[in-house]
């Protein structure tokens, strides 16, 4: 909004308005917004939230190990995140570009499809909103996304190619933008791989395009309800989800950074995005929103950010990497979230084992896995995973899966230079 003002008002030469072309500046302003807001906003949302009675018991010392108890705890502090990114991403953004729409509309939908699911929480109902009709939520916005980037005209990349002068090779891009199925795979020479190609036993060139972008879409869904449920998952420690998140979505402005500067991409042979500028714009946003968030929800925690601020988190996270042709590096850039999302699926289906036999089997003590080193073994269970012996503070658990999330985070970005 501002950035349009600035472009009408520059002829008048008004101090402060040349610099809101600038993404750099932009995206600067966007973080600071973002945190004052989130900050500002927490305060009156916590006293809001207890004067309503709309409050969350997380745990009682029977279920803690440390005796520690949350009660008269808010939830659904995800709408201080929502609030707090749309705000600074609103007035600093462009209105227009693809990108930052599609990323205004996810954090919408997915926060609300989060609130929804928490409000039906407090109101007595502790299972919230069926499974099922949030799988379809996803499903539906995710098979929306992969249709937009399918058919949108802003959505094009330009291709690195390379030409061999002597010893070296140098890096170029082609002139002209087009759509394309690419996508960045880590670790290898040519690290760019068309999804067309896995169809290449199929003789009709046109069939084999649209084989490919069919399954562009379907693949852009599942990364979107995965990425999701494991910000879901994850968010069950104070400061948890807010911290990871964080360190990811600084990643992935980084490599949106990149991929919409034509030197740098240049430079690191990826592919040349126009447009993701803006996404560095919204990515700012979002990092500034969640570290605000951080001031209240790190231990001992009072605000939970509920469903509404995990689900938005997970879609944000998983449709900026599919904006940017970064999918496949979420395994490794969002590994803690992959963790839990498999140690719910191992724990869930050993324990089935286990009683087809009329025994209680467990590969980990408690899942998700944050989970895990906060509880003792349970009498008359047998477990596979019993280290660590005793029990480790929520604090420590938190921090350590900080730690794991920004030596991730150093291996995504360094997977731009080892090939």
């Amino acid at each position: 909004m501002l950035y349009y003002l600035s472009q009408l008002l520059k002829e008048y030469d008004i101090p402060g308005m040349g610099m809101l072309p600038y993404v750099s500046f932009r995206s600067l302003m966007a973080l600071i917004f973002s945190l004052v807001i989130s900050m500002w906003a927490g305060e009156y949302f916590i006293k809001y939230m207890r004067r309503k009675n709309h409050i969350e018991e997380a745990r009682n010392p029977e279920i803690d190990p440390y005796g520690v108890q949350k009660r008269g705890v808010p939830s659904m502090g995800g709408v201080v995140i929502v609030f707090a990114v749309l705000v600074p991403s609103l007035l600093f953004g462009k209105l227009t570009n693809v990108y930052m729409l599609l990323l205004l509309g996810t954090i919408v939908f997915f926060g609300a499809l989060g609130f929804l699911d928490d409000k039906i929480k407090l109101g007595g109902n502790k299972d919230g909103l069926s499974p099922r009709y949030k799988m379809l939520g996803q499903l539906v916005f995710g098979l929306i996304v992969g249709l937009t980037l399918w058919l949108s005209p802003q959505a094009v990349v330009r291709e690195n190619v390379t030409q061999e002068i002597g010893d070296k090779e140098v890096v170029y891009h082609k002139s002209e933008a087009r759509k394309s199925t690419v996508t960045t795979v880590p670790f290898f020479k040519n690290n760019n791989i068309d999804y067309y190609e896995l169809f290449s036993f199929i003789d009709n060139g046109k069939v084999k395009r649209a084989c490919g972008w069919i399954f562009f879409v379907l693949f852009t869904t599942f990364v979107i309800t995965a990425v999701s449920n494991g910000a879901n998952l994850n968010d069950g420690m104070d400061g948890m989800c807010a911290g990871n998140s964080a360190i990811i979505g600084t990643t992935l402005g980084i490599l949106a950074y990149v991929s919409g500067h034509i030197q740098f991409a240049s430079y690191l042979n990826v592919m040349y995005i126009p447009g993701t500028e803006e996404v560095v714009v919204f990515l700012c946003a979002f990092v500034g929103a969640l570290v605000g968030f951080l001031w209240y929800n790190a231990y001992p925690a009072k605000v939970f950010m509920g469903d509404t601020g995990s689900l938005a988190i997970g879609g944000v996270i998983a449709v900026t990497a599919v904006i940017i042709h970064k999918e496949l590096l979420i395994p490794i850039m969002c590994g803690i979230f992959l963790m839990e999302s498999i140690s719910v699926i191992l724990q869930v289906s050993y324990a089935k084992k286990g009683n087809a036999r009329g025994e209680k089997w467990r590969i980990f003590k408690r899942a998700p896995f944050h989970d895990h080193y906060r509880h003792k073994m349970e009498p008359g269970v047998k477990y596979i995973l019993k280290k660590p012996s005793g029990l480790l503070l929520e604090s420590m658990i938190t921090t350590r899966f900080w730690i794991v999330t920004i030596l991730l985070a150093a291996i995504t970005i360094i997977t731009l230079k080892i090939r």
